[in-house]
């Protein structure tokens, strides 16, 4: 079981450019101290995944704006012929959002199907940032 996961900020509603990416999880000796990132921070090989994230939201259209995201790793059932019991992990996103008339609600992938992120940067992506140091 993973109980890590991602916190992403974004201070200025529909501006994803700039963010604060927070990463939580369970190290050796307990929760670590959460490290912070910002836009310019993120390594440019770790760029495109932020990119996958950041479209995602913007599919959400102009009344809701993301504020918001926590991502957390999922792993999913995906059987195929040849694997009955084939797995697939995504990234799942949680999103909280804010309307230009001041309302706020949750998102979840039950609301935007590409909440769930299966591209195998966007794995890549979360277990980098939530890596054990």
């Amino acid at each position: 079981m993973n109980n890590a996961e991602i916190q992403i900020q974004f201070p200025k509603r529909g501006n994803w450019q700039e963010f604060t990416l927070t990463p939580i999880y369970h190290a050796a000796g307990g929760y670590r101290p959460p490290a912070r990132y910002t836009a310019d921070e993120i390594p440019a090989d770790q760029a495109s995944a932020m990119a996958a994230v950041v479209s995602a939201l913007v599919g959400m259209g102009e009344d809701w704006q993301a504020v918001q995201v926590w991502a957390r790793l999922k792993e999913f059932y995906a059987p195929e012929s040849d694997d009955p019991m084939r797995t697939a992990e995504t990234v799942e996103l949680t999103v909280e959002a804010v309307n230009s008339q001041g309302g706020r609600r949750i998102f979840t992938s039950r609301d935007y199907s590409e909440f769930t992120v299966a591209s195998p940067a966007a794995v890549d992506f979360f277990k980098y940032f939530t890596k054990h140091k």
